[in-house]
């Protein structure tokens, strides 16, 4: 009986072995499963990925989207990685293209993981926690982009307008400091840093001398520490500044045009001509420079050089109503300085005359700035010299058809007035 027992066990044993097929291994599985989805692949991804940019440049943004998530339902980065940029920076545009920028933070997410240090992508996801007013989330962004790429300037600038943007002033002067020790003589971080310390609280002024004191050679320094002085009207101490660092660069038209500016305010006017002047010299070509400095010797009631400075700025620029109206300025401003208050004189007539004409013609360039013209033209008869004035002068200047002042005073005038100019 135990004998037979033996026998039946044994039987059925071998009975289940024969009929049970033998185990795939997961190693089996794995590799198949990633046959089929490369065979996918080849089929599927170039066509998902050509018919995703047809709809991309066509702006038929919702047929992008469903073409991008097939794409990536298939890994298509995964099987050609020249297919990641395409693939998540314009399937998270598509997003944004149509206001959907919570998805395309979810697409630039799924990127990001694949490839942590895609600095484009990145940028794109801060840009997308901007459009939904994330603006902690942009911050961090670009804080890890500024320490993976911490050279660019281009980041750490953008940082430090997030900063000021979010009032984190503290945060705003660290990073334009670090700007400042990377780029010295970066005069828009310079200016930057004289607001963020006074948004802080801080009072900058002592900080710029002892940054300046400490780096005298560093440009930079030097300029904010004379932008701070003449902010707060101490400019007798900025001119020396501005001085020396002109001495270092003269090159820099910003540097000129402050310690113009500083010069003026002293009523150095002189002084602030000569640094328009120079700056003129760096870029001969600027009409602007021309008027400017002409105004300066006007105030400075050098009418010489004032006119000489209006006739340059013309032949800079015919076309500009402004530097006729400049020259314009000049007769006026020499008439009213000499003119003869008890009774107007003939050469007093024929400035006041000049000075109509140019403010007429630069009317007709378009100039819609101030002027006496009006004023003059309601008072004609007793201020220009007009065809009355003619029969009075003598037969030898009627006869020429243009007469010139002659008086002392107007020696810095060698225009004469033609007699089909007088009105």
């Amino acid at each position: 009986m135990k004998k037979l027992n033996i026998i039946s066990i044994a039987m059925v044993m071998f009975a289940f072995n024969v009929c049970v097929p033998p185990e795939t291994s997961s190693d089996q599985n794995s590799a198949a499963m990633k046959a089929e989805l490369l065979k996918k692949q080849e089929e599927r991804c170039p066509q998902l990925m050509s018919s995703a940019t047809e709809q991309y440049n066509n702006n038929n943004w919702q047929v992008a989207v469903n073409r991008y998530k097939q794409a990536n339902k298939y890994n298509c980065s995964e099987w050609q990685p020249a297919y990641f940029d395409n693939l998540y920076q314009y399937f998270a545009i598509a997003y944004e293209q149509m206001g959907k920028f919570d998805s395309s933070e979810a697409v630039c997410l799924d990127g990001l993981n694949i490839r942590p240090k895609d600095k484009a992508l990145r940028i794109r996801l801060a840009y997308s926690y901007n459009r939904q007013q994330k603006f902690d989330q942009e911050i961090i962004e670009y804080e890890r982009l500024v320490d993976m790429d911490p050279e660019d300037m281009a980041f750490m600038t953008k940082l430090a307008k997030l900063y000021k943007d979010n009032e984190r002033y503290d945060d705003q002067i660290d990073i334009l400091e670090k700007i400042l020790s990377n780029d010295e003589n970066n005069i828009e971080a310079s200016s930057e840093l004289g607001a963020a310390y006074k948004n802080s609280g801080r009072d900058p002024l002592d900080i710029y001398r002892k940054r300046y004191d400490d780096n005298p050679e560093n440009l930079s320094f030097g300029f904010q520490l004379a932008e701070a002085l003449i902010e707060v009207s101490e400019y007798e101490e900025s001119i020396p500044v501005l001085e020396k660092i002109i001495s270092i660069d003269p090159s820099n038209k910003q540097f000129f045009k402050k310690l113009a500016e500083a010069k003026s305010a002293t009523d150095d006017l002189g002084g602030a001509a000569t640094a328009y002047v120079a700056l003129f010299k760096i870029d001969p070509r600027d009409s602007r420079i021309a008027i400017e400095i002409s105004k300066l010797y006007i105030d400075d009631s050098n009418f010489r050089q004032a006119l000489k400075w209006a006739e340059k700025a013309i032949d800079l620029d015919k076309k500009s109503g402004e530097a006729y109206a400049q020259k314009g300025d000049v007769y006026f401003n020499g008439w009213d300085n000499f003119r003869e208050m008890s009774a107007i004189r003939v050469d007093d007539k024929i400035v006041a005359r000049l000075a109509y004409n140019y403010w007429s013609i630069a009317e007709n360039k378009g100039y819609t700035g101030p002027s006496k013209i009006a004023w003059l033209k309601e008072n004609e008869s007793d201020l220009l010299f007009g065809k009355s004035d003619w029969f009075m002068v003598d037969k030898d200047v009627r006869r020429k058809g243009s007469i010139s002042t002659s008086l002392s005073e107007y020696d810095w005038i060698t225009e004469s007035l033609k007699e089909k100019e007088e009105g």
